[in-house]
């Protein structure tokens, strides 16, 4: 969700330049920088930004600047004897020369504005157009970070997806090792004469099913499958829907690892647990 727009337009009497930049965030939170002109209209360029990004932390900035004499102008001259101010002692502490201060206060921030404070109809049409260029722009940027994210995720998901055959490929021989281990104890425990062959393979089968993994591997590969559909959607937002299916599948993975009782097969789980907290990581840059 990291992105950067910038466009600027003059037509007529006025320059309008808007700056957005985007950083990641699970809410919007629009931090906005507008021209006093701009004041009533303040509401409606939030609702176009929030209709437009959706989720982040949102800088905006929106400077008019007047051409020429089209309009009367005036100074603000409080504002312009503090900035002054601050020039002048900052010029003396770096024993910099003191010239020419007087254009360079001109083009201070509200310095000199137009003596009335409202835009014309046209004038607001044309801020609007360059807030929506603007827009597109940082949309474009946030589309080329995603076409990335995509293809960072569908990595992690088809790794978990090959670690996931390997933990397949060794369930026959957990078993085995699980029934050889259970022999060897009982006889340890009890004379292989005095065990009742029967009763001993009704408890190891009773005692393998507790142990088995095969219905959380099938919900595992249901998830996988599901999550690479949604990633394929072409909706605005999914993040939080994608974020959820990671969280079954983290669930699956954990629940493989508690049950396989099996050092070989820990070993992918780890390697599954691995790939699933950089998809995680990645999934908060998601709409």
């Amino acid at each position: 969700m990291t992105g950067f727009g910038k466009s600027e337009v003059t037509h007529g009497e006025i320059t309008t330049t808007v700056e957005i930049k985007s950083l990641n965030g699970k809410q919007l939170d629009i931090n906005l920088k507008i021209s006093p002109l701009l004041r009533p209209y303040e509401f409606e360029i939030r609702n176009m930004i929030q209709q437009a990004l959706f989720r982040g932390s949102i800088d905006v900035i929106i400077n008019i600047r007047q051409n020429g004499a089209a309009r009367p102008m005036v100074i603000n001259s409080l504002l312009a004897k503090h900035y002054y101010q601050s020039i002048s002692s900052m010029a003396q502490e770096l024993n910099l020369p003191e010239n020419d201060i007087l254009s360079a206060l001109l083009k201070l921030p509200e310095v000199v504005s137009p003596s009335t404070e409202e835009l014309l109809p046209r004038e607001w049409e044309q801020v609007k157009q360059v807030l929506d260029q603007a827009i597109a722009e940082i949309d474009k940027h946030r589309l080329d970070e995603g076409a990335s994210l995509k293809e960072d995720l569908l990595l992690r998901i088809n790794n978990i997806e090959k670690y996931q055959q390997e933990v397949a490929a060794q369930e026959p021989l957990r078993k085995e090792k699980i029934r050889q281990r259970l022999e060897a104890s009982l006889e340890e425990l009890v004379n292989k004469e005095n065990i009742d062959k029967n009763r001993m393979e009704q408890e190891l089968i009773f005692y393998i099913e507790k142990l088995d993994i095969s219905e959380e591997q099938v919900r595992l590969a249901n998830h996988c499958r599901y999550f690479k559909e949604v990633l394929q959607e072409n909706v605005p937002v999914m993040g939080k829907k994608l974020n959820f299916i990671l969280q079954e599948i983290g669930r699956e993975i954990n629940t493989t690892g508690a049950k396989a009782n099996d050092a070989g097969i820990q070993q992918w789980v780890v390697r599954m647990k691995d790939e699933l907290e950089k998809a995680k990581e990645q999934i908060m840059n998601v709409l």
